[in-house]
């Protein structure tokens, strides 16, 4: 078993991130995450400051967040700063620590209570150890679809700029036709003990650089990295009834892993570009009708258009007043959850250039009109009618849905 890092001494992992040393471990993982999405370089590309404390929490996380480290990190912490913890009054005698007259113990017994030593990972979250597997980076790409694409779904595909394993070397990093060797200065562990009196300490090995193991002739692709950062296109699935700005996850084609890791993820943020004609609420598709004052005044059957490119028809009721609202069922955006409906809004067309008869036509009404009695209008009640398509299947036009 090996002793503990010198930064469970020094480093008060609890405050990093914001939770109390009796925080259960849900509530841990809660506030890894917020501070993760928050600090994550994706999401503030350049912020240095960022980076780092960001780089700090996943280092916190990594030994809170594992309930058997962070038992051994408590015990740590209750030793206090270095060695000199382990007294009240001293070393010699009648002290409170080690010699005559104080309490004593072997100090061989510290790798028997501390143990499990790990590496801090790369950027981009915990990982076990800098010579273990180590996941890839997640990246992220947008793509612009049309409103009608993103309606009925498509399989496109995506340009991205990623870490992808060296086609020369298949990630290793050594040469063709060469192989790494375990450092024979760590053991390819990656790590060398650094004992001062008592305790001893982990530190990165210099001679491997904390990665285990030593490429003698590096591949000249990579330059002994394992991966090259390269353009490539991805193929993404896009679903149909997508939303504007939702993110589509494709597992394992983000950035290359190391070390035997997996890859990373894609996520791909979807745009989706206003229709002309359509507009979108929920999973409903809206549309608005223009209609003529006779059409309103006194009823009339009115063609309204699909996004599929046919027709359905909608009855008006005399006397629609313009604004009201009709609801044509299952003709909205269908998602992997439900379908949507069509919302009709008629408005009444107002003609600007009338000819003679239709002037007067006009003011016989209004004069008609001026006549007449007031008398109280009321709110038509709802209707349900069969609405035509061209073609098969009848879908059911609802009235007033405001």
């Amino acid at each position: 078993m090996d002793a503990p890092p010198r930064e469970w001494f020094e480093t008060d992992y609890y405050r990093v991130l914001g939770v109390s040393e009796t925080a259960s471990q849900k509530e841990i993982t809660k506030a890894y995450r917020a501070l993760a999405r928050e600090l994550h370089p994706d999401a503030n590309p350049g912020d240095t400051a960022a980076e780092d404390r960001f780089k700090e929490v996943s280092s916190a996380y990594e030994v809170v967040g594992d309930p058997e480290k962070r038992t051994r990190y408590d015990e740590v912490r209750k030793l206090g700063p270095m060695a000199g913890a382990f007294g009240g009054g001293g070393f010699g005698p009648g002290g409170g620590g080690f010699g005559p007259g104080g309490a004593t113990f072997d100090a061989s017994d510290l790798s028997d209570l501390f143990g499990g030593l790990f590496s801090r990972g790369r950027s981009g979250g915990p990982s076990r150890s800098s010579t273990g597997p180590r996941r890839g980076t997640d990246i992220e790409a947008e793509l612009t679809m049309a409103f009608e694409d993103a309606a009925r779904g498509a399989t496109t595909t995506v340009n991205v700029t990623s870490e992808v394993r060296c086609p020369d070397c298949f990630g290793s990093g050594a040469a063709v036709g060469t192989a790494p060797r375990t450092c024979p200065d760590c053991g390819g562990t990656g790590s060398v003990q650094d004992n001062q009196g008592p305790f001893s300490f982990s530190r990165p090995c210099t001679s491997c650089g904390g990665r285990g193991r030593i490429i003698d002739t590096p591949c000249s692709t990579c330059g002994g990295v394992g991966s090259v950062r390269r353009p490539r296109q991805v193929k993404v699935r896009i679903p149909q009834g997508v939303r504007d700005g939702q993110r589509i996850r494709v597992k394992g084609r983000g950035g290359a892993g190391a070390n035997g890791g997996p890859d990373g993820d894609l996520y791909v943020r979807v745009r989706v570009m206003p229709h002309p004609m359509f507009g979108r609420d929920g999973d409903n598709l809206t549309v608005t009708v223009p209609v003529t004052f006779a059409q309103a005044a006194l009823g009339a059957e009115v063609p309204v258009p699909t996004l599929d490119g046919g027709t359905v028809t909608i009855r008006l009721p005399a006397g629609t007043q313009t604004g009201r609202r009709f609801r044509v069922r299952g003709r909205g955006l269908s998602t992997t959850k439900a379908t949507g409906d069509l919302m009709v809004t008629v408005e009444v067309a107002v003609p600007t250039d009338l000819t003679d008869e239709e002037r007067a036509a006009i003011e016989a009404l209004d004069a008609a009109g001026q006549h007449a009695s007031p008398t109280s209008t009321s709110t038509s009640t709802s209707t349900t009618t069969t609405a035509s398509t061209a073609g098969a299947g009848a879908p059911t036009a609802g009235g007033d849905d405001a």
